[in-house]
């Protein structure tokens, strides 16, 4: 199954960067401005989208909080999380709606070895199976997980904001048109996501120092 470039190192980045740049003039000015991209890789698996529900609505130090409850207690595999209580969840400090999401990825049985070799529309079907999990948990999971080398994740705000900074919109695009933009950054469109990204930083560190 052809799963396209897989993105291992921080040279990869930079190839993809490169390219980037040589498509597009302000992918190369903005590159001036960010430096060497970040690599970003994660582990894959259960408890990867199980921090990722922990996080979602909260802010980070309460997310690395109740991560720190969940490992202490051994609550981070599929069997832990079926044979936990409410009780227990709860005092780890998932919420009601939480637990929910936390039993339905671990009931989802998902083999996380083959998603490893999997397209991505597969990767993002399986996962937006789960209650709690979107298609932008799906995307950056398939980025920053699974190294994925052409995924976007054209919901992202930040992303959003980017994009109209550096090319000059009048107005931040929408999920949809954002999308369409990405086209033209295949098969780059990870490395695109992490340019993107560091130049928010950059412009809005920009902005505040003015």
């Amino acid at each position: 199954m052809n799963v396209g470039r897989i993105i291992k190192t921080e040279d990869c980045v930079a190839e993809g960067a490169a390219w980037l740049a040589a498509q597009d003039v302000r992918f190369a000015r903005a590159l001036e401005l960010t430096g060497p991209l970040p690599l970003r890789l994660r582990p894959d698996g259960f408890d990867q989208l199980l921090s990722a529900i922990v996080s979602q609505q909260v802010s980070v130090a309460s997310a690395a909080a109740i991560w720190k409850r969940m490992q202490d207690a051994g609550l981070v595999s599929p069997e832990a999380i079926m044979a936990a209580s409410e009780d227990d969840l709860r005092g780890a400090g998932l919420s009601r709606q939480k637990m929910r999401y936390a039993r339905s990825l671990a009931e989802e049985g998902i083999d996380f070895e083959a998603l490893r070799f999997a397209p991505n529309d597969e990767i993002f079907k399986t996962l937006t199976k789960v209650s709690g999990i979107g298609i932008w948990t799906a995307e950056i999971y398939a980025m920053f997980s699974l190294g994925r080398a052409d995924v976007f994740a054209p919901g992202d705000l930040a992303l959003q904001e980017s994009a109209r900074m550096l090319f000059d919109l009048e107005e931040r695009p929408k999920e949809r048109a954002l999308r369409q933009m990405a086209e033209d950054w295949s098969p780059w469109r990870s490395v695109a996501a992490r340019l993107l990204w560091a130049y928010y930083r950059v412009d809005k560190g920009r902005e505040g120092i003015g």
